[in-house]
């Protein structure tokens, strides 16, 4: 096994899903194929596999570990993986550290722990422990995911600092914390501690608002669909372009109005369809208890991937 790519925090990094076939079991061909896809877009850092958009809550630890395989077979001479640790103890996140750098994962991406809602908050040993325990296990960078407070599962400001001060392998945060005033306190004090901590903004549903605040980099799911748009409204608003930025963000804005609206727990599930329609995976099953959407929404998805400039046809 060669060794992994460097993995720098910072840039457009995609998050892939998993497809499946009929029968709910791993389609491994078309899995590739969509990384491919993903990966040929030019201007990434990175991608992530194993994440939210992977149906991760949905997939064994062998699965996981085989996906991981499969994919740096397939790209990881081309760019770094991240590999999502995600598990609701912290020995079975070791577990799965463990398992990521053993088969040549870059970087690992942190979950929250469930057993942290219903007052983890109040409880910030809880979130340093957990770290600690992942950061023992293997030398790889980590990328601290951060939730809404609204959730339950968002850290605090002060325990994420704590949590930097203790842990220096975490060296950025996956922002999703949904509220812009503390996304661009995060990214104004985090990226410039002694030791930079980089926000990679996962607000993919206001993408050119957070951008415009200079965060080092995005991780989304929307990039399994979208990677190539993501990376030309990354540039622009780099380049201090805005008009180019909003031209880039007048074809994101249909989509992501599409992907985040309510139930929010259909957004993957979304975006999986999306593939099937533009022809990049053969079908667009997901594992129970996500439900296939219905056949209204999918028009309505049909129109926005017209409307985005992705799909040919005329939008109504």
């Amino acid at each position: 096994m060669t060794a992994p790519l460097k993995f720098t925090a910072r840039g457009v990094i995609p998050a892939t899903l998993i497809a499946f076939d009929r029968d709910y079991a791993v389609d491994q061909k078309n899995s590739l194929k969509h990384l491919r896809d993903v990966a040929a877009t030019d201007g990434l850092s990175a991608i992530t596999v194993n994440g939210h958009a992977s149906e991760i809550h949905a997939c064994s630890f062998a699965e996981q570990q085989e996906l991981l395989a499969l994919s740096l077979t397939e790209v990881g001479d081309r760019l770094p993986l991240v590999n999502g640790v995600y598990a609701d103890g912290s020995h079975a996140a070791v577990d799965i550290a463990r398992m990521a750098d053993a088969e040549g994962a870059s970087a690992l991406l942190v979950f929250p722990p469930n057993s942290m809602s219903m007052g983890g908050q109040l409880r910030p040993e809880m979130a340093l422990r957990h770290f600690q325990m992942v950061a023992d296990a293997t030398d790889l960078p980590l990328i601290l995911f951060q939730y809404p407070q609204a959730t339950g599962f968002g850290y605090p400001f002060a325990t994420m600092e704590a949590i930097f001060d203790s842990v220096p392998s975490v060296v950025a945060i996956k922002d999703w914390c949904n509220d812009p005033m503390l996304h661009e306190k995060h990214i104004r004090n985090f990226q410039s501690r002694q030791r930079p901590v980089n926000v990679l903004t996962t607000h993919s549903s206001w993408l050119m608002a957070s951008l415009s605040m200079g965060p080092a980099g995005l991780l989304s799911g929307a990039g399994s669909v979208i990677a190539g748009l993501q990376v030309a409204l990354f540039n622009a608003m780099h380049d201090n372009d805005l008009k180019r930025a909003r031209q880039v963000n007048d074809c994101i804005y249909p989509l992501a109005q599409a992907f985040y609206r309510a139930p929010f727990l259909d957004m993957h599930n979304r975006m999986k369809v999306c593939l099937e329609l533009l022809g990049r995976i053969d079908r667009a099953v997901v594992r129970p208890p996500l439900m296939p959407l219905a056949s209204a929404e999918i028009e309505e998805l049909k129109t926005a991937l017209v409307a985005s400039g992705l799909m040919l046809g005329t939008a109504h």
